[in-house]
């Protein structure tokens, strides 16, 4: 067993207001609605507990799950770090940064995020589960993009 590292970090200005952006980025249901593979998020106080699907990496699948700690400082940072409970053998760190555009009509939206993860492959493998894991983080955060988008116009649709 090895453990493998993958960072991304994405940045956007997104079409909708700050609060409504922290709306859906604070509901952890919703995220793993928008999320590609991601089965589900159950909250814990402050804790999120993710299950994901079953993961591709180099001709296996796994199926993983990991609990994140939750700190918000309302309406600008949502932050997260891995917090195991048990054997988990993955984790993320990182947050979100919500950033009011002059006007409040847009918001700009910076994703920072590590994904570490304990695999049954040699360590020779790195390169190769490296590629695969960020080819993984690239699906699922362009998913995301689409998936949180539509929400939001669906959302802003609906406000009074």
């Amino acid at each position: 067993m090895a453990t493998f590292s993958a960072s991304k970090t994405s940045d956007a200005t997104v079409a909708h207001p700050r609060e409504l952006v922290w709306e859906v980025l604070t509901d952890p249901a919703t995220v793993a609605r928008l999320t590609p593979m991601v089965a589900s998020i159950t909250q814990d106080g402050s804790t999120w507990r993710w299950q994901l699907t079953r993961i591709p990496v180099l001709g296996r699948s796994f199926e993983l799950a990991f609990t994140e700690e939750m700190s918000y400082e309302e309406p600008r940072r949502i932050a997260f770090r891995h917090a195991p409970r048990g054997d988990e053998r993955a984790g993320t760190d990182g947050r979100y940064d919500l950033d009011e555009t002059e006007g409040g009509a847009e918001t700009g939206l910076r994703i920072d995020l590590t994904v570490t993860v304990d695999l049954p492959f040699p360590r020779l493998a790195r390169p190769a589960v490296q590629v695969a894991m960020h080819g993984v983080l690239a699906a699922m955060g362009t998913g995301f993009g689409r998936s949180i988008e539509k929400e939001l116009t669906a959302r802003e649709g609906r406000r009074p």
